[in-house]
Formats: structure tokens, sequence, C-alpha cells
């Protein structure tokens, strides 16, 4: 069958992106190589327990609660609390006056950096204030100008005003956060707890106002999975076409055509590829191409992508827990950042590449007692996600691609997985919950390795490019963003994490917009 548009790839781009061209009436095929869409915006059950597969709680920033409204989703969401601990000290965020409660506790953690630490929370508060600006608005391209006239009068006209004040400002703090916190402190164990969270080279801006963003999450009734579930039931209400287990082994741009696997061919009139864009450029037939200039266009953009790396992974552990919701309830909250000691995780040394199993288990044991842990629980938000009396906790951590992939290459890996189970628990045992460890019914895991396997992303990467890449091979000025989804390759568009950086779950739904509209536009002209 001939297609419209053809979509690969069913995270939460690629269904935004199906949504708006089935609603339009465009003939919509979308191409997922799991069982079921969703991506890094998943829920599954085991044993009764319900567990995020991907992120934790969902970002508005005023493009997930405009894009649902415009579509008519009804999706019942509740407030995502966040808190911060460290040691036995633990601060709620509950507005943006909570950046005092946090000033207070690294300064009662670190006294003798306290002026240090001062001057790093008017920066925070520089920034944040900066950011407000940025993300304040409901974003303008889920708006309709006539429908919302006097919102685009009242709101965007002024906000366009203080957009264009703050934006230097912005683009002036692109430096890595670690190394921009570094003109304030040379404290390395502070500097390790407020930043070890964040993705390697994180720029300061982005890192900087992440305060202000956990204000911001939110969590569908049922999980996150819901989200995607019902952008999924909205493509195929509206006649759209969605093929899971169907992975795509070969894009033919010349015969505007795409092969799976199982050897089916799909023809389409344009194309948007929202999966891994390394992929996209290995599997790219330019042979049957005329054009020398297209091609020679689309070489130099592959020979750009393949040697850059994806950003970090994370490794998970899902338990179920004989314990009562209130036993966590009563520590911290649905959303918890945990640091086990204020001693940073630069105290493990450098990552141990290429070192045997002994040297990789002695980091590891350190890795895991000084880390920073972002621990949910659904059943906090929503009861119906665990049985009576029972929790399940999804603890996890930044990790690397590459010393996992080693450890399997040694043969090791089983071993690993079950190590990092054992110390994660054992962690949380001796520091914020204990009894947690005698009361484990279930315990299971995944690692970067599976994040690859499971979502096709380079280095099982969470949010798109490595801040390290220079330069990183993605759009990352605001004013540029709709052309960001543009590829050389005729007819086909890009969406999702490897658009714009930097990126994330409210960016993707955002390129899976600006996708649709630009084939929409490419539709009408043809």
């Amino acid at each position: 069958m001939d297609y419209d548009v053809i979509i690969v790839g069913g995270g939460v781009a690629g269904l935004t992106a199906a949504a708006y061209l089935a609603r339009a009436g465009y003939a919509t095929l979308l191409c997922e190589k799991q069982a079921v869409c969703g991506g890094l915006v998943n829920t599954f059950e085991r044993d009764g327990f319900v567990y995020d597969g991907g992120i934790r709680a969902l970002e508005n920033s005023g493009i997930l609660f405009p894009m649902l409204k415009d579509l008519g989703l009804d999706i019942a969401f509740v407030r995502n609390t966040v808190t911060i601990g460290i040691e036995d000290r633990v601060i709620r965020v509950n507005s943006v006056d909570s950046i005092a409660n946090y000033q207070a506790l690294l300064t009662e953690l670190y006294p003798e950096s306290s002026r240090e630490i001062a001057m790093i929370i008017e920066q925070i508060c520089r920034i944040m204030r900066y950011m407000e600006i940025q993300y304040g608005i409901n974003n303008p391209i889920f708006l309709d100008p006539k429908a919302d006239r006097e919102y685009f009068a009242k709101v965007i006209l002024p906000w366009m005003f203080k957009y264009a004040l703050t934006i230097g400002k912005v683009n002036a703090l692109k430096e890595p956060v670690v190394d921009h916190l570094r003109r304030f402190t040379q404290n390395q164990n502070l500097l390790d707890i407020i930043t070890q969270h964040f993705f390697e080279a994180t720029p300061a801006f982005f890192a900087l106002s992440y305060f202000s963003l956990y204000l911001d999450y939110y969590y569908p009734l049922g999980g996150n999975g819901t989200l995607t579930r019902e952008l999924a039931e909205f493509v195929r209400s509206h006649q759209g076409t969605i093929r899971t287990h169907t992975e795509v082994v070969s894009v033919d741009p010349s015969n505007r055509c795409i092969q799976d696997a199982a050897g089916n061919t799909y023809s389409y009139r344009n194309l948007i590829w929202a999966a891994d864009l390394k992929l996209l450029y290995r599997v790219l037939d330019l042979e049957a191409l005329d054009d020398e200039s297209t091609k020679q266009a689309i070489r130099q953009r592959r020979t750009a992508l393949m040697d850059k790396r994806g950003g970090d992974s994370v490794l998970t552990v899902y338990l179920a827990v004989d314990m009562d919701p209130h036993y966590f309830r009563d520590r911290a909250s649905e959303h918890f950042f945990y640091t086990p000691r204020r001693e940073g995780q630069s105290k493990a040394g450098p990552l141990p590449v290429d070192k045997p199993r002994e040297a990789i288990e002695a980091w590891l044991k350190a890795f895991f007692a000084l880390t920073t842990y972002e621990i949910s629980c659904p059943v906090l938000r929503d009861a119906s996600l665990a049985p009576p009396g029972k929790t399940g906790l999804i603890v996890s951590m930044l990790f690397d691609y590459t010393l996992t992939r080693q450890i399997q290459e040694m043969g090791w890996y089983d071993d690993f997985k079950h190590m990092s189970e054992t110390a994660m628990v054992d962690t949380l045992d001796g520091s914020i919950f204990p009894g947690i460890k005698d009361a484990i019914l279930d315990a299971f895991s995944s690692t970067p390795l599976t994040l690859a396997q499971v979502t096709g992303n380079s280095e099982g990467a969470i949010t798109g490019w490595s801040f390290t890449n220079d330069p990183v091979p993605a759009e990352s000025r605001l004013p540029k963003v709709v052309a960001s989804v543009r590829t050389p390759i005729p007819g086909v568009f890009q969406a999702g994490q490897w658009t714009f950086s930097p990126s994330g779950f409210p960016t993707a739904i955002l390129s899976g917009k600006l996708a649709a509209d630009q084939v929409r536009k490419a539709l009408k002209r043809s």
C-alpha cells in the first residue's frame, strides 16, 4: 500500500507526528520494532506491581498539556512532588522558595564552603529566571492563531520581547556545568553533589535551571505509558495504521519506499524518521539517487554522525517490597533524588574502562556507595499500581554504556547485574530505607545494554547526543528549532531526541509536531 507518510519509531515523537497527520486525514503508517509503542515513555506490570520502564515523570514545559488539549485527549494527571536527600537529610521541592532549603542543606553539609554555596545559589536563581522566560508559556505551535488570538496578543507578543532580552544571556551559559561552577568553588565534593546526577558536560544553563523544572513534573494515572497508549489509540481511531514488530532495515529515497526485516515493502510520499539517527544513515540506499550534490550532502551528514556518541545511559533496579507505601512517603516522596554520602562520586576514581574484573568490581563498590540515585515510587502517585500494603520501587543511576559492554564482553554480565542489585539494596538499607533488604519480594534490573536493545538508541542514550561531542550534531538554537527537523534526504524529515539539543521528553513532542507540520506543507505543495 502507498502512504502519504510513514513514520519510523513509535516513541512519543513518532506518536505525536502520527497523531497530527492521521487527524489531518493523511494515510499514515507508523512502524515500531517492539511489541508496543512508547519507547522511553512506557509502563509495564509484573506480579501485580506496575513500573515505568523509561522516564519517571513527565515535564509539561508548555508543551505536553497544550498538545493534549489540541488533540482533545483527556488524561488524568497528578502532581509529581520531588524530594532531594543527602545522607539522612531530606527536603521537599514545593516551590521556587524551596531553593533556600537546598542552600541550608548544602551549607549544613559543607560549612567551610558556605560563602561559595551562597554565590552558587544566587547563580542558580538567576538562571532559573532566564529559563522561566524560555519555557514559561504555552508553546504557540500547538495554538490556533485565530481561535487563540487573545493569547497571542496578551501573552506571546510580550514574551517575545522578554525572550529577545534573555537569549543572549542563556547562550553565554553553554559551557559544561562543572566548569561553570568551578568559577565559584574548588570543593570537589560540593561540585559532585550538585552535578553528578546530570549528564556529562551538561550545559550550565540547562543543569542549573533544573530546580524549577522539578516543579513542572506530572504523572498520568496508570503510569507514564498511559500517555503513549492514548496517543496510539488516537492514531488508530483516526484511521492511522500502526505496525509493531516491524523493524525497518532499508530506506530507498529514490523510489520513496522502506523495507522491513520480514521483506515487506511500503511506499511513502514523505517519511519521518523518529528512531536512532545513525541507523537511518546506515540503512539508507543512495545508489539510485540521480542528483550528485544531494548524494554528497547525505554522505557528509552520515560521516558527521558516525563517530558521534549518544548521551548517558541508565542502570536501573526494579524492586517489589513487602512494605507499606506510607513507609516511603514518610521518608521522601514519589520522586526522590538521593545521595547516600556527602562525599561525591569522584572519590570512586576514574571510570575503569579496559581494567581487569577485580579493578572494575572495586570501583563499582565505591561508586554505588557515592552516586546519586533517582528513586521512583509509582504507588505513591496511584494506589492501584501495587498490591495493597506493598510497594514497587524504581531505583536508577546514570551509568556508562562502554563499561557495561566491556563487562559483557569479559563474560560476567549476569554477575554484574546481580552485584548491582545487591549493592543498591545494601546502600539503601544502610541509609535512608533501613529494613528494605529483608522485605524484598522481587528484584530485577536493566542496564545501558538493555536500553540500547529495546529502544535502538546508540549507546543506550536516554536524551539524544552526548554533550561531549564536538560539535554536538544537532541544532541547539531555539529560534532555529523548526529547521531542526529537516534532513538532506529528499522527502525525509527527522523527529525525536536526536533532533535538537538539549533533548528531552518535551522536545521530543515538539519535534514530532514540527515534523508533522513540515510533512503537511510538503504534501500540500505536491
